[in-house]
């Protein structure tokens, strides 16, 4: 489990506005799940999904996520990792492709958490935002995520992933803006599909 406590580049819970942020949500806590769902919450709720909003800068590392208040999914995931980690809660990423219209190519990867609960073991949870469609909930051991797969070229990918991959970090830091990370959104070969970046 070291690997999922782990601080690193763009996990940086010892970044004091991300350790200040992590003890304040920790006030009064009794129980992990309540703590772990705070964290969630105020991920999802209080920063801005960069598109939805249509919001600069692009941001990655978890300090630089909460000190602009906007982030991806990507970068939403590195933050509330950060969080859970500061809390000594194992915490992963884990990614879906999913099809960025209505269905069909193009394709690309969304990112969200999988933390070691220690009633229910691995659980995943989505923070990016809720919105119109879009109703994630943290639940367990029920697991209430943003999206559905809908099709065969869509995929929830089974890894838990200590750190981002390094084609999200790349689309992250590769564009200039929100705009520009939305029209060059990452994506993942897999094997046994035609529908391939």
């Amino acid at each position: 489990m070291q690997t999922y406590l782990a601080r690193s580049t763009f996990i940086d819970f010892d970044a004091p506005n991300v350790s200040a942020l992590a003890r304040e949500l920790a006030q009064g806590v009794g129980e992990e799940e309540e703590l772990v769902r705070r964290c969630f919450e105020f991920v999802r709720d209080q920063i801005k999904h960069s598109s939805d909003f249509k919001l600069n800068p692009v941001t990655c590392r978890a300090s630089d996520v909460l000190r602009h208040g906007t982030g991806y999914c990507y970068a939403k995931s590195h933050l509330l990792a950060a969080l859970l980690r500061a809390h000594g809660v194992p915490t992963g990423l884990c990614y879906q492709r999913l099809s960025v219209g209505e269905s069909g190519p193009p394709y690309c990867l969304h990112g969200l958490n999988a933390v070691y609960l220690q009633k229910h073991g691995w659980y995943r949870m989505d923070a990016r935002g809720n919105k119109a469609g879009v109703d994630a909930q943290f639940c367990p051991p029920k697991e209430q995520l943003a999206f559905a797969i809908r099709e065969t070229a869509e995929r929830d990918l089974p890894e838990i992933w200590a750190e981002p991959l390094p084609v999200v970090i790349h689309a992250l830091h590769a564009h200039p803006d929100f705009a520009s990370v939305l029209a060059h959104l990452p994506d993942v070969m897999l094997v046994g599909t035609s529908h391939n970046p």
